[in-house]
This record gives C-alpha cells, structure tokens and sequence, in this order.
C-alpha cells in the first residue's frame, strides 16, 4: 500500500496549533502515513521565536497555496499528498480527504525504496511512465521533543512535537526511468537526525504539485515515525 503524506505547517506561537500537533503525533503512528511537521516563522512577531521555524518552510507553504487555487496561507494548516490542504486539527477531515483521493486514484502510487548501506542512503525508483520531471527531495526530522513555551499565545504552555522537519533538499530529480541514488549519510542526517522521509513530488508551473511516492526510513528508535 502506498504512503500518504501529510505536512504539518505549524508554530509554536499559534495558540490553535497544540491540537493540530496532537493530530501530526497520532497520524505519525501509522506506517502507511508519512507525517511530517513543518514550523513556521510568521508568528513570531507576537512576542516568542518558534525555536524550529524556518523560512524555507514558510515559503513551501506559500508556494503550495499559490499552487492551488484557494492560495490560502495559515495555521495550523495540513497539506495532504501536496494536493489539498485542510485544517490541521481536523483528524477525521484529514482520513476523510484521503479516502476519497484513494477512491479517485489520486493517492502516491509510486514504489519508492530508502535503506542504509554503510554509511550511505540509497533511494531507489523503478521505471515508470511519468509526463515531466518530479523533483526528489530528502527530509531529514527531529526526535520527539517537548517545548516550554515562555511567551506569545501559547505562554507556559508545554508542547509535544514530533516528527519535526530540520532539514529538506532535492537530492535527484526523475523522469520515469529506473534510478539509484547514493547520497552520504552525513550529508542528509548529521548528528541528531530521527529519521529521513523521502518524497517524490511533481512539478505544477514550477511550484510544488502532487506527490506520487514517498518512504520514511527511521534512523532512530522512538524518533516518533
């Protein structure tokens, strides 16, 4: 069964975001769900600075509202199979957007396989009809980590996050043909790294389209995956 993938855009300086966090930890217990949170710099005007937040994530959020045709920018938002987003609380709204993309034949669909070979990640991508070049990206995540929250909307307030997106680079790029990559470990999850999610993603007039694969290979036990 392929993996849905689900992104969390969220900040510690949201005071409805803490549900929608819960959510991203449920959903990361399920091995056919890839859920990654990314954390935002917009809310850190209010008074407290997201000690995750970084303004690639930002962008990817922008770039993923322009992409669609609401081009709505909030949070907590939840960006599902980079095809639509919904609100990043609503758990039973986001299983019922991917019923129905499983239905439409809209869901991932493409094999991707990550392992460790010494001290390397190996990606590999089997040969498959494809209109136009998918970008291959590698996230690297955190551990589970609570945050004390000192000030802003969220202040004394302690928050679990999990699955925490430090780091994301295209690493490839596909086009239908067979491919292995070989990318140093070092490279893709220095010291610290929980676990990498590999993401094959589409292109739509240059921004971020549908994904059609994805794979999380966790590097550490607990990392939350």
């Amino acid at each position: 069964m392929a993996a849905d993938v689900v992104e969390l855009f969220t900040s510690q300086g949201c005071s409805a975001c803490p549900p929608a966090d819960k959510v991203l930890a449920h959903l990361a217990k399920d091995p056919n769900t890839v859920a990654l949170t990314f954390a935002v710099d917009y809310w850190d005007y209010l008074g407290w600075r997201d000690t995750y937040a970084k303004p690639e994530f930002t962008r990817r959020q922008r770039e993923y509202a322009k992409a669609r045709a609401d081009h709505a920018v909030f949070t907590p938002q939840a960006v599902l199979n980079g095809r639509s987003a919904v609100i990043g609380s609503r758990e039973e709204e986001i299983r019922a957007s991917f019923d129905v993309m499983h239905d439409n034949g809209e869901t991932p669909s493409l094999n991707v396989n990550a392992r460790i070979e010494d001290d390397r990640v190996v990606v590999t991508l089997p040969a498959r009809d494809q209109a136009g070049e998918a970008s291959v990206w590698i996230a690297g995540y955190l551990p589970p980590k609570t945050v004390d929250i000192g000030s802003g909307e969220n202040r004394n307030t302690s928050v679990t996050y999990v699955n925490v997106v430090d780091r994301m680079q295209v690493v490839g790029m596909w086009s239908g043909e067979a491919i292995t990559l070989k990318l140093p470990l070092a490279d893709v999850a220095p010291e610290g790294t929980a676990g990498l999610a590999v993401i094959v993603q589409s292109k739509k007039d240059g921004l971020p389209g549908p994904i059609l694969g994805a794979t999380r290979l966790a590097l550490q036990s607990g990392s939350g995956s």
